[in-house]
């Protein structure tokens, strides 16, 4: 299944014209700023930050096997699987509000810039 989902993205990212790749482009910096701002927002309101951990743990599955003569079977067995965990992190408050205050000076500024990046997008790639 993995194998035919990366072929698809690409193939659908191709039919994206120059125009609209250029858009994308300078709106993903500002949609980057404000996931960062909501996240700065969140550790300041709860007083800690949460930094997700992935941990690869062995589960108990059913699994099937089948006999020499055979027959088919199941059985017990243990099967990897990766999960996530979240745990608070301690954070510097004041640090933290400073980095607010700049990641909202800095979504200010593209916001400020954003028209006219959209418009040189459309000046230099006509649809």
């Amino acid at each position: 299944m993995r194998h035919f989902v990366l072929p698809l993205v690409l193939g659908l990212a191709a039919c994206t014209t120059p125009q609209e790749r250029c858009i994308g482009s300078a709106n993903r910096d500002l949609r980057v700023i404000n996931g960062l701002i909501t996240e700065t927002r969140g550790n300041i309101a709860r007083g800690f930050a949460i930094r997700e951990i992935q941990e690869v743990v062995s589960v108990t599955k059913t699994c099937e096997g089948e006999t020499s003569e055979g027959v088919e079977f199941t059985f017990d067995c243990q099967k990897p699987e990766t999960v996530t965990k979240r745990e608070p992190v301690a954070i510097d408050l004041n640090a933290e509000k400073a980095k607010l205050a700049s990641l909202e000076e800095r979504q200010l500024q593209l916001q400020s810039n954003q028209a006219a990046v959209i418009a040189q997008c459309r000046a230099q790639f006509p649809e």
